[in-house]
Parts: structure tokens; sequence; C-alpha cells
């Protein structure tokens, strides 16, 4: 693994475990889902800009489906 795969990794898990607070606190699954995926998804990315789309994908997606 590179540098940059590592600090994306890293990027991506903190912004996944608070979302994935926020959906447990709330008990909405959206955001706990999505949190789940964002801490999971990077150790099976195989490139840096799969890595990025995929998790910017994931972000958005509990802004635009809302419980």
């Amino acid at each position: 693994m590179s540098t940059s795969a590592l600090l994306l990794g890293l990027l991506f898990s903190s912004i996944g475990i608070g979302f994935f607070v926020y959906g447990k606190r709330k008990k909405s699954l959206i955001p706990l889902l999505c949190g789940i995926a964002l801490m999971v998804f990077p150790y099976f990315m195989p490139s840096n800009v799969a890595m990025i789309v995929i998790g910017i994908i994931l972000i958005a997606i509990p802004y635009f489906i809302r419980n």
C-alpha cells in the first residue's frame, strides 16, 4: 500500500465512524450502513481514484436518501 492509499483510507474511515455513531444514536439505518461501508471499503480498493469516487458516493448517499 502506498502512503496516499493509507491516508485516504484513514480519511474515509474517520468519516465512516462519524456516520456510524450518528446513525446509531439517531436510530437511522442509512447513515449507519454508509458508515460501516466507509470503514470497510478502503481495504478492497485497487486504486486511489476508485477509492475517492466510491468514498464520495458513500458520503453523498445519506444526504440524498433520508429516512
